[in-house]
C-alpha cells in the first residue's frame, strides 16, 4: 500500500493539506482516470467566467508550498523548446560555444526550432536542475497554471496530473471550488 504524504499549508481555501507523494499521486490518478475525464468535460462545458482567475489563485497558494527541486518529475518527461537566445545564453553560462551546446544538448528541426535532445533533461542532477538559475523559459513557467485559457489547455495540463504534485493539488482543489466534488 502506498502511503500518502501531506504537507500542511494553512492558506489554502479548499484543501487543508497538500499531497506530495508522487507514488500516491500516480496511483490516485490511475484509479480516478474516469473521474478526471468527466471533470475535463465538466469544465469545458461549464460557463465558468472566472476559471482562469480561480486556477491562477489556487496555483498561487499551492505552487510556493511545494518544492519542485525535491521532485524533478517534469525534467524527466517534458520536451523542452529552447529559444536561440536561451541557447546562446546557456552556452555562454557553460563556457562552451553555441555550436558545441547545440551538438551536445539540442535537436534542431528543419524549421529551426530548438528542442532539448533527450529526456530526462541533460541538466537534471538527482531531482534538481543543474542550471536551475539559468533554466529555460518553458521550465520556469511549468506547470503554466498562471496562464489564461485554462479550458483550452486543460487536456495538456491533465497529461501531467499523475506526475506533478502542483498540478495534482490544483486540480483536486479546483474540483472542490467548481463544486464538481465535495470536500
Amino acid at each position: 500500500m502506498i502511503k500518502a504524504t501531506f504537507v500542511t499549508h494553512p492558506i489554502l481555501l479548499f484543501i487543508k493539506t497538500l499531497q506530495t507523494n508522487r507514488e500516491y499521486i500516480a496511483a490516485y490518478a490511475e484509479t480516478h482516470a474516469a473521474e478526471n475525464d468527466t471533470f475535463i468535460g465538466f469544465v469545458r462545458n461549464a460557463n465558468f467566467a472566472d476559471i482562469d482567475e480561480w486556477v491562477a489563485d489556487i496555483n498561487a497558494d499551492i505552487e510556493p508550498a511545494i518544492d519542485c527541486t525535491q521532485c524533478g518529475a517534469c525534467c524527466k518527461t517534458l520536451m523542452i523548446n529552447v529559444t536561440q537566445h536561451e541557447a546562446e545564453h546557456t552556452a555562454s553560462y557553460l563556457s562552451i560555444t553555441l555550436e558545441d551546446f547545440k551538438r551536445k544538448y539540442i535537436e534542431e528541426s528543419q524549421q529551426g526550432q530548438l528542442i532539448m535532445s533527450q529526456m530526462p533533461c541533460h541538466f537534471l542532477e538527482g531531482s534538481r536542475c543543474g542550471i536551475y538559475e539559468q533554466r529555460f523559459t518553458e521550465c520556469r513557467n511549468f506547470p503554466h497554471l498562471h496562464r489564461s485559457n485554462f479550458k483550452d489547455r486543460m487536456f495538456g495540463t491533465m497529461i501531467y496530473y499523475a506526475i506533478c504534485p502542483i498540478i495534482f493539488n490544483v486540480v483536486e482543489t479546483l474540483k472542490i471550488k467548481t463544486k464538481f466534488k465535495e470536500e
